[in-house]
């Protein structure tokens, strides 16, 4: 998988129908062109008997959606983990700086 997340940003879900034989309802189905996968990726897809790509094979894409996931997922771990350093860090030093400021003074003016 190691180019798993070229290959799933190049995909390019559609909105298709079936043909009125299959799905006389015509009830719309989301999905990826085959033609267009084996594009990005020919293993992707599942060929016919004369090697012409038919059909997406999901449950590859699936598996590289998870990896990639995953990898976003650990990725956000991290970065909260340096947002709350970061935090952390912004604290102590505006309580540094407000310790700092001299204290006002209250001056009287004598007549």
């Amino acid at each position: 998988m190691d180019k798993a997340s070229e290959a799933i940003l190049a995909l390019e879900p559609v909105t298709f129908r079936y043909k009125h034989e299959l799905d006389p309802d015509g009830i719309p189905q989301f999905g990826l062109v085959a033609e267009d996968v084996e594009k990005v990726n020919p293993d992707l897809v599942a060929r016919d008997a004369n090697g012409k790509a038919y059909t997406v094979r999901y449950e590859a894409v699936n598996a590289m959606l998870l990896n990639e996931f995953l990898k976003e997922h650990r990725k956000v771990q991290e970065l909260e983990k340096q947002v709350e350093k970061l935090t952390a860090g912004l604290q102590k030093v505006s309580t540094e700086v407000e310790m700092s400021r001299p204290a006002s003074r209250t001056v009287l003016n004598n007549q």
